[in-house]
């Protein structure tokens, strides 16, 4: 069995273990604040999930804006797209309270839900991209 080369933080240099580093204190940060939002505001499985349908388009917008704006910083796409995004946002929750409101008999709002999630991501992403590409005028 051939040995896996790079899986360990140790075996990428210093760069690599500084990336590593980033994408956990983004990922703290995201899941912290996730878990946060969650607690104060839990979805009730009758009603539309505001908390994960607002972070899901804000992890959207930002992680849109990072690709497009702070790509080319070493750092920006690990501890906030990979970390930060990658922790406060969740399709497969968003997936799973669809679910929820079906079973409780609200089949047209988790449509909805699932629907308009999936559409107003798409829209923000592209919007995002489009107004922070770089080269437009201010």
């Amino acid at each position: 069995m051939r040995p896996v080369r790079g899986a360990r933080a140790a075996e990428c240099g210093p760069m690599g273990a500084r990336l590593l580093l980033a994408i956990l204190l983004g990922g703290a940060a995201g899941g912290l604040a996730r878990a946060g939002l969650e607690q104060a505001w839990p979805a009730d499985g009758r009603s539309w999930p505001w908390v994960t349908f607002a972070v899901n388009l804000a992890g959207t917008a930002l992680l849109a804006y990072v690709i497009t704006r702070l790509g080319e910083r070493p750092y920006a796409r690990p501890l906030l797209g990979i970390g930060l995004c990658g922790a406060l946002t969740t399709f497969s929750t968003m997936q799973l309270e669809a679910l929820e409101l079906v079973h409780g008999h609200h089949a047209a709002l988790g449509a909805a839900y699932a629907l308009v999630s999936i559409a107003g991501g798409l829209a923000v992403a592209q919007a995002v991209t489009s107004l922070s590409r770089p080269g437009r005028a201010a």
